[in-house]
């Protein structure tokens, strides 16, 4: 005998700050393949927790210390879903009480329990998984089958926060907002979709902007080039597009990379660490000897982290340029062939580089939900038997 419970999120498991989280949880009895006759099982209760969880790591964290006055939101409570060695920053509860015979069937649902829908906190901080600093996000569904013990089912979601959002205030008459006259919608689902329509919307003004910006690459020993970018605000899910002028450089450059370097220092109010952690990934290697213009293109992932801030955690976007410039006058050997005319170029065996890198600061937003649900890690459905 046993009973089956099944969670999950309708639209997919990543979410705005501020938007509204429905899960569909769904108890079942199921009919066994020994079974000979139907039986029932009895489910004591059930409830669910919506926790914004925080880690930190003592050993490269230093929190300030605890104020005796300000209780973490867990208390000292045994309903509330949460380990010990977590600082909960959000809880919300729906409990439902009560004894729920669930009759066994082989297609049929037995029990089903309505959906539970929570908003999120608008000002809570977006999901990250750090080596120092960890914001994690889960709905906790628990329940007990009578006689049996408590079982907890956890079913983790992604949570992007965009600025803005918090003070913008929807207009009070219906009739002046956007709205399908096709479809019948609550009006919190129907808030939930403004909400979501309005962050697609400044996304899409924020980082459509464009201007070029033009800058100058230089040594100790000279001008080696340009570089060129039309805008430095991207959201997650963009490529980033730069071209290199070579051509009016003194010094020639022999290789250039570029790459994404993303680091994570102090927040706003308080907690240090010993250095800033500098995250690089995504690197394109360009050789560029004899070469007047280079250009590259980075996709930002979908599944990184976009730039945010916290009282305790910073993290900020660079672009990463790394050049190898020859020491001296790029000399070649010319080998003629048979025929005046033909040239043939070989390179040299041995030359004397300088290397130097130069880091430019970009601005990563998030970017729609619904398109970032599609790479994320976690599942929309997840289930347990109890």
């Amino acid at each position: 005998a046993m009973i089956e419970v099944l969670a999950k999120l309708g639209r997919g498991p990543v979410f705005l700050a501020g938007e509204v989280l429905e899960c569909v949880i769904t108890f079942t009895n199921p009919l066994s393949a020994s079974s000979t006759s139907a039986s029932s099982e009895m489910l004591a209760w059930a409830s669910a927790q919506i926790h914004c969880q925080f880690h930190a790591s003592e050993n490269r964290v230093a929190l300030p210390p605890s104020d005796g006055s300000k209780h973490d939101v867990q208390a000292e409570n045994e309903t509330v879903f949460v380990p010990n060695r977590a600082h909960c920053l959000h809880l919300s509860c729906y409990a439902a009480c009560g004894l729920w015979k669930l009759q066994e069937c082989s297609r049929c649902v037995a029990k089903h329990w309505d959906s539970y829908c929570e908003t999120l906190p608008i000002d809570g901080p977006p999901s990250f998984r750090g080596q120092s600093v960890k914001y994690v996000y889960k709905l906790t569904v628990g329940c007990q089958r009578v006689n049996s013990p408590i079982k907890l089912l956890r079913v983790p979601f992604r949570v992007l926060v965009l600025h803005g959002l918090k003070d913008y205030e929807f207009p009070q008459d219906e009739a002046v907002a956007p709205s399908n006259p096709f479809l019948e919608e609550e009006e919190g689902l129907k808030k939930d979709s403004r909400l979501a329509d309005l962050a697609t919307e400044l996304l899409m003004v924020a980082t459509s902007r464009r201007s070029l910006h033009v800058y100058n690459i230089s040594n100790t020993r000279g001008k080696v080039g340009t570089f060129c970018i039309f805008k430095t605000v991207y959201k997650i899910g963009e490529d980033v597009i730069g071209t290199f002028n070579f051509s009016e450089g003194d010094i020639p450059c022999l290789q250039v990379s570029a790459g994404f370097r993303v680091t994570v220092g102090r927040g706003r109010s308080f907690g240090s660490f010993g250095k800033r952690r500098p995250l690089g990934f995504l690197c394109e290697l360009e050789a560029c000897l004899h070469t007047a213009q280079s250009s590259f293109s980075l996709p930002i992932p979908l599944s990184s982290t976009p730039g945010f801030t916290t009282n305790i955690v910073s993290l900020k976007w660079r672009l990463h340029f790394e050049f190898v410039t020859s020491g001296e006058s790029a000399r070649t050997c010319l080998v003629r062939g048979n025929q005046p005319e033909a040239v043939t170029w070989t390179g040299v065996e041995q030359m004397e580089v300088d290397t130097f890198s130069w880091d430019l600061p970009i601005k990563v937003l998030p970017t729609n939900p619904i398109l970032a649900s599609y790479v994320s890690q976690f599942s929309s459905t997840n289930s347990i038997t109890i």
